[in-house]
């Protein structure tokens, strides 16, 4: 067997051979690369921003939609490769929630509610209709791969906003001066508790009508006309749930403003005995249950590494 010629002044980490030189202790040592592994995974994008109203007489917005959600348990990661992770912010009012992302798996923004000026757009769900121009919702994300990343808005008939699309569910239809509630979410224990994420955001109401309610999820209630002191609610925070839509333009008491969505969140589950290398762009925490960590990614952009 040939004698290796190791390198005379090495650096810690670098690799030769077989080996690899470690400062700290002054040695090469055997290069052991962990082995590949599974993580399962949830990737809730942004949610949307709820319908408001610009003109004087305008009536009852619709409810954003929550975000797209996928989930997964086989997702196969290496050793030493970098994965790009992307957590989805909200939707301001009248705009789309931010797609989330890790590596190649990605999950739509929610779809901004309709109002008097703009159509309620499409999205991982999308946003609830509104009840004096643009009455149609927008559609969901229904890829073909299973599963679908959420439902369509609600569409109104006369009056009433209706609700954003949730990931289980479309959003409820406005009509007769009812508003249409948000469209629920779908539930996940990956933490080790069952949390429902992605709601759809409460249509809002008109004339005499309250708000509608947020989808189960964390969409957020619309606001209601009577009595104007129910204000639309924003989705909440890391659940990717739609924000309430505004309702008649006219009511007072801030009932005439929408409410933003809620930001998204990524969660990995996988063996205890692996690290992460998290990059300084993502805010995260880890806990350790069974076997198990799991790191929930609550905002930011960058990259994670394995080892």
């Amino acid at each position: 067997m040939a004698e290796l010629d190791f390198p005379d002044s090495p650096t810690d980490g670098q690799v030769f051979d077989l080996w690899k030189w470690t400062d700290s202790v002054s040695v090469w040592d055997w290069n052991v690369v962990p082995a590949p592994f599974d993580v399962e995974y949830v990737v809730v994008a942004g949610g949307g921003g709820g319908g408001q109203a610009i003109a004087s007489n305008a009536q009852g917005r619709g409810g954003g939609g929550a975000g797209g959600y996928r989930f997964g348990a086989s997702k196969t990661l290496f050793a030493s490769t970098p994965y790009t992770l992307t957590v989805g912010a909200g939707g301001a009012v009248n705009s789309d929630g931010i797609a989330s992302q890790f590596d190649d798996i990605s999950s739509a923004g929610g779809g901004r509610g309709g109002s008097d000026h703009q159509a309620a757009n499409s999205g991982g769900s999308g946003g609830g209709g509104a009840d004096f121009n643009f009455k149609t919702g927008g559609a969901g994300n229904v890829p073909s791969v299973s599963p679908a990343q959420g439902f369509s808005g609600g569409t109104t008939s006369v009056d009433g906003g209706s609700g954003g699309g949730g990931a289980s569910a479309v959003g409820g239809n406005g009509g007769s001066g009812i508003p249409g509630n948000g469209g629920a979410g779908s539930a996940s224990s990956i933490t080790g508790v069952s949390v429902t994420y992605a709601g759809g955001g409460g249509g809002g109401g008109n004339n005499n009508s309250g708000g509608g309610l947020g989808g189960v999820g964390g969409g957020g209630r619309g606001a209601s006309y009577s009595p104007t002191t129910i204000v639309a609610v924003a989705g909440t925070a890391n659940t990717g749930g739609g924000g309430g839509g505004s309702a008649y333009s006219t009511a007072s008491g801030g009932a005439n403003l929408a409410a933003a969505g809620g930001s998204g969140v990524v969660i990995l589950k996988y063996p205890d005995t692996v690290s992460l290398t998290i990059g300084a762009g993502l805010t995260s925490s880890t806990t350790t249950s069974g076997g198990y960590k799991i790191t929930t990614f609550t905002a930011g952009t960058d990259t994670i590494t394995v080892g």
